[in-house]
């Protein structure tokens, strides 16, 4: 023995309960110590069915095991109990004599059912150890005993709630959740079955049982799966008597110290009942070849060729005669089980071929419901196929989806009937059902896609309507501005719903779902604008500043502003100022409910007469008034519909103003600058003096012509230094600089334009040799209207006039007038007065 296991046999095969035995069992266990904290597990099956090698695989017991190599016979005698090992809490295994021996033989069946109601009476849970071929046999399945076991139990013992626990033994390729219902419909029929005391005549089974089902695989030929498997069964025996366990739900429990004593009192009870007699030979023996000749049968059925090569071609897909087939494959084994078992009890023959009958509709079940799924996947993609087919062609979506689904459904009815089975009562309707389903699911998912899609592209055509030209009237910041919104905005969404319900029509929608869809457009319509408005928020600073440089720096014409002393500054700032907060109160809030709001009232009265009003305020001596712009929020506007804050507002404008202050003070510069360089006159008083001083001068002048001549030509030559030396230029960077480089420079200068002055001079005496005196006439004239466009123009343009003059001392134009140098004009002159006298 293990050093932590303890067993002892507590019923020889005799059925003498061992007293002692069981009490040193009880003291070297300390079983006495526990309580109610406690869990006894029984197991019970057939003879060499494993059940000691699997007590010692599942709870690490030594009970001992058959030895295969001496041939296979009894092993366990009566009943032997162990301590579990490292289960919690304290867990008692009890191994029980198999049943259906041969040592016993035929008839000496009353121990196998004493020893079973012992178990049901004193463990919590009972292991029911089968193969998993006998499922569904009478005796190899325990049924009888069952049946006499249930029977005796309501009578003597009050319900406990014993746990069932069947174990599959070597599991076959048939699935669990296959075998399972047919345990428990046996179990519950047993019940069903078995006459109840009329405290107990509606007591369902739940009262009394707990029925749980598991397999493993087969100890011989897949130990290391079957050694897992039985891991993970032992892990539900831990705290097995806690809720939720495989015992939570236990009753009537005696404490530990008393367990040896009720154990005794429950034996002596079973064995002094007199209801344990065996079932009648006869049935017994109709029940057990009734039994060989079905099994038989449904094994012929299972090697059958035709039934093999229908099996094999349902996996591949549908297959057409099906039911006809398999039909005529079932009536034939059943009437060879007729012909052979018409001599046994007409009973038990009848319920054998029923069971027979159901084994055999339960071995084709599975393969008629794939080939029912083969034809629900076939009508779902033609359904699929023709739903494509028919919108690409351009039919209405809801019309399309009722003609593919009734096809379909037509279809498939079709290939059920085809597939029906005569012996069988099978109803597709839930296979059906699950088509229809699944035609609904993917028509709803097509339609979402569509309509998702229909939506997607009715929003990009929004979003490219209104984005563009939102952001152009942002950038305008007009007066005006929210209104062209709304009706660019209401002009767009409008045309999008009509469109987008026109469109939606063969889809069929109910009125809400349509009014949803429209709403959910008109809603992305105005976000596409309230997400515009936010984000042209952020650069409302860069188009502030662009909106007053062009105001400021351009005229009502549009035309670039030359700063010449006579502009009003002060008026043209307070006016560009003025047109930047007008962008600025625009950009503040959304507005498309059409609601009236002073904010942009509250920014001129704030930002633009907010100092004077407060500067004559304190004059006044009146106390400081409130800051409206001191808030987070406007009034009459919902805080969602705020971009700009107040706050946010004049944070802005004093940023816009520092940076804006620049472009002002550039501007007055410039016109100081412009005044001081066009101011070439003396003051008034300096001229009063000088007509005054100078009149004998005057005088002088006016009776000597020839003294305004040499003043004339001598002011032309000065202009002509002051162009040639670029005196204005040179004294740019200082007046020293200015004087070093003019004095550098100035004999050069008077010595090429003499030269150039007697080259000219030359070139004109030899022309006027060729020339008539009428063609003297145009020179006359032009050198009139150069002066008298010299005299009337602008300082700028005088200035580039005269330094064409004195540049180019002579050009010709295409219609042959001539401007002449002043020296020439000075010799003719002289020689017109010679002339005259």
């Amino acid at each position: 023995m293990d050093d932590d296991c303890c067993s002892t046999q507590l019923l020889d095969g005799d059925g003498t309960f061992n007293v002692e035995g069981l009490d040193r069992f009880v003291s070297t266990t300390k079983l006495s110590d526990c309580g109610l904290s406690y869990a006894v597990v029984a197991i019970m099956g057939p003879q060499s069915s494993g059940k000691s090698t699997l007590m010692n695989h599942l709870f690490h017991t030594n009970f001992r095991e058959m030895d295969a190599f001496r041939g296979r016979g009894q092993t366990t005698k009566g009943i032997w109990m162990a301590k579990c090992v490292g289960i919690e809490p304290f867990t008692l295994g009890m191994d029980l004599e198999g049943t259906d021996g041969r040592e016993r033989g035929e008839d000496d069946t009353t121990f196998e059912k004493q020893s079973a109601l012992f178990a049901l009476a004193v463990a919590d849970i009972v292991i029911i150890n089968m193969w998993c071929h006998d499922i569904g046999r009478e005796q190899a399945a325990n049924k009888p005993l069952l049946k006499t076991v249930f029977q005796v139990m309501m009578r003597l013992f009050s319900p406990r709630k014993t746990t069932l626990l069947f174990v599959i033994r070597d599991k076959t390729k048939t699935p669990l959740e296959y075998l399972e219902p047919i345990l428990r419909e046996d179990v519950q029929k047993i019940w069903d079955s078995v006459p109840k005391p009329q405290a107990h005549q509606d007591t369902p089974l739940s009262e009394f049982f707990n029925v749980e089902v598991t397999a493993l695989s087969s100890f011989e030929e897949k130990e290391q799966q079957f050694k897992e498997q039985v891991a993970q069964l032992r892990e539900r025996f831990f705290h097995s008597i806690s809720p939720g366990g495989l015992a939570g739900d236990r009753r009537g429990v005696v404490p530990a110290s008393a367990f040896a004593f009720s154990a005794l009192q429950i034996w002596k009870i079973i064995k002094e009942n007199k209801d344990l007699d065996l079932p009648a030979h006869k049935v017994m023996v109709a029940t057990v070849r009734c039994e060989e000749i079905g099994n038989e049968k449904l094994r012929d059925l299972k090697s059958d060729e035709g039934w093999l090569e229908l099996e094999e071609a349902v996996e591949a897909g549908p297959v057409s005669g099906f039911g006809k087939t398999v039909s005529s494959i079932l009536e034939r084994c059943l009437s060879e089980y007729d012909m052979e078992a018409t001599y046994f009890e007409e009973g038990v023959r009848n319920a054998k071929r029923e069971q027979l009958e159901t084994k055999a509709l339960d071995l084709v079940h599975p393969v008629y419901v794939t080939l029912l799924g083969h034809l629900r996947s076939k009508a779902l993609e033609d359904f699929k196929s023709r739903l494509e087919q028919s919108l690409s062609r351009g039919d209405g979506f809801a019309a399309s989806v009722r003609a593919c689904t009734e096809s379909s459904l037509v279809e498939f009815d079709k290939g059920f009937k085809d597939a029906s089975i005569k012996q069988a009562n099978w109803d597709a309707s839930k296979v059906r059902e699950k088509l229809h389903r699944d035609i609904d699911t993917h028509a709803s998912s097509v339609c979402s896609a569509k309509l998702s899609e229909m939506t997607a592209k009715y929003e990009n055509k929004l979003t490219e309507a209104l984005s563009h030209p939102v952001e152009s009237l942002f950038e305008s910041g007009e007066k005006d501005t929210w209104v062209s919104i709304r009706k660019l905005l209401k002009r767009e969404t409008d045309a999008a719903v009509a469109e987008y319900s026109t469109a939606v029509v063969g889809f069929e929608l109910d009125e809400a779902t349509v009014d949803a869809q429209v709403q959910n457009l008109r809603d992305f319509a105005r976000n596409v604008v309230e997400k515009k408005a936010r984000e042209d928020a952020g650069k409302v600073l860069i188009r502030m500043k662009d909106r007053f440089s062009t105001v400021f720096n351009h005229d009502n014409d549009s035309m670039p502003r030359v700063w010449t002393g006579k502009e009003d500054i002060r008026a043209i700032t307070k006016d560009a100022r003025s047109a930047s907060l007008k962008l600025l109160s625009v950009m503040a809030a959304v507005r498309l409910d059409e609601k009236p709001d002073k904010i942009e009232n509250v920014l001129v009265s704030s930002l633009m007469d907010g100092a004077i009003t407060t500067q004559s305020s304190q004059n006044r001596g009146v106390g400081p008034t409130t800051d409206p712009l001191a808030s987070s929020s406007w009034e009459e506007v919902p805080p969602k519909n705020t971009v700009i804050t107040p706050v946010q507002c004049k944070s802005l404008w004093r940023q816009f103003k520092s940076e804006t202050e620049y472009t002002v003070t550039q501007a007055i510069s410039a016109q100081e600058a412009h005044k001081r360089n066009n101011n070439w006159l003396p003051p008034p008083w300096a001229i009063a003096a000088m007509l005054i001083l100078g009149f004998n001068e005057f005088m002088l002048l006016l009776k000597n012509p020839l003294y305004l001549m040499v003043l004339f030509v001598g002011y032309l030559l000065s202009k002509a230094l002051w162009v040639q030396l670029d005196v204005a230029g040179e004294f740019r960077h200082g007046p020293v600089a200015g004087l070093l480089s003019i004095s550098s420079r100035f004999l050069p200068t008077i010595m090429n334009l003499l030269k150039r002055l007697a080259e000219e001079a030359q070139g004109q005496g030899q022309q006027q040799q060729h020339q008539t005196p009428t063609a003297q006439k145009p020179y006359t004239v032009d050198s009139h209207s150069f002066k008298h466009e010299s005299s009337s123009s602008n300082p700028t343009s005088t200035v580039i006039s005269d330094s064409s003059v004195s540049s180019s001392n002579v050009s010709y134009s295409d219609s042959g007038m001539e401007y002449s140098s002043p020296s020439q004009m000075h010799r003719r002159s002289s020689k017109g007065e010679v002339e005259q006298s």
